[in-house]
């Protein structure tokens, strides 16, 4: 009986020795977007000033308001589904864990149709057949419909405008 108590007390010992050793690894993925822009440094969030929202992209959800309120989502919400992720203006945010805080000086510096210095994207965006295909980097969206849908100066916040006023018109 003592021999039998002996061996599994040096089980318990052994078990209990091999579970301090054991190690916990965790991963957090920083990969940039391939639509994201060239960068020496990886970025904490984009602002995306065009649908003035931003991008987390450690978390690879989009930020932005949502009946005043600031939302989460691995896509764009529903109005901005047809916006070109990699047509449109990144500003590079890496001040702080969320920058939406600063939504409002953000948005008077980086306006709708804000353009700074030419950007080239990480991947590259490949059509055929109206259909998109990434290269590289996380996609970090799920992007549907016409690759094409937001251009010019107006950027999203523009669609269902009065047109064109006084210009001349086709006929």
């Amino acid at each position: 009986m003592k021999t039998l108590k002996l061996i599994v007390a040096g089980i318990i010992l052994c078990a209990t020795s091999t579970a301090t050793h054991a190690q916990a690894t965790v991963s957090v993925n920083l990969t940039p977007p391939s639509w994201g822009p060239v960068v020496t440094t990886t970025p904490n969030y984009y602002y995306l000033p065009d649908i003035e929202s931003y991008y987390d992209v450690r978390t690879t959800e989009f930020v932005y308001l949502n009946n005043g309120r600031w939302s989460r989502s691995r896509s764009l919400p529903g109005q901005y589904r047809n916006y070109n992720l990699y047509n449109g203006y990144k500003v590079v945010m890496n001040d702080g864990t969320r920058p939406y805080n600063n939504f409002k000086s953000h948005k008077a510096k980086y306006f709708k149709g804000y353009k700074g210095k030419p950007q080239k994207t990480i991947g590259s965006m490949r059509r055929s057949n109206n259909k998109i295909s990434k290269s590289v980097g996380n996609p970090g969206l799920r992007m549907g419909g016409n690759a094409n849908a937001v251009k010019g100066k107006g950027g999203a916040g523009n669609q269902g405008g009065k047109g064109d006023k006084g210009g001349k018109g086709k006929n």
